[in-house]
């Protein structure tokens, strides 16, 4: 298996093959998720002081807050499993 990378707004970069979930920030469990990372110090904040919009839950318990929508990471996400694909296929 091939480490992939996702952008996660702002040049941020993480590993593809890490990420557990992709959800929006406004329920009431997923801020308690966010909280409960920051006091682990679980916490990566990728948004440079823009509004999250993306919350990614990594299998290392951390948490990563972006300023990019869940739609638009996992567009960047597929566009990047169709990408691989197509150059799996050329070789």
């Amino acid at each position: 298996m091939s480490i992939r990378f996702i952008n996660v707004g702002f040049g941020n970069i993480v590993s593809a093959n890490r990420l557990i979930s992709i959800v929006s920030p406004e329920s009431a469990p997923i801020k308690r998720i966010v909280q409960d990372a920051r006091d682990r110090g679980q916490l990566i904040d990728a948004t440079y002081g823009r509004r999250t919009r993306a919350v990614l839950i990594m299998d290392s318990d951390h948490v990563i807050l972006s300023a990019v929508q869940p739609e638009t990471v996992a567009n960047r996400l597929d566009n990047k499993d169709s990408q691989t694909m197509e150059d799996d296929e050329e070789s």
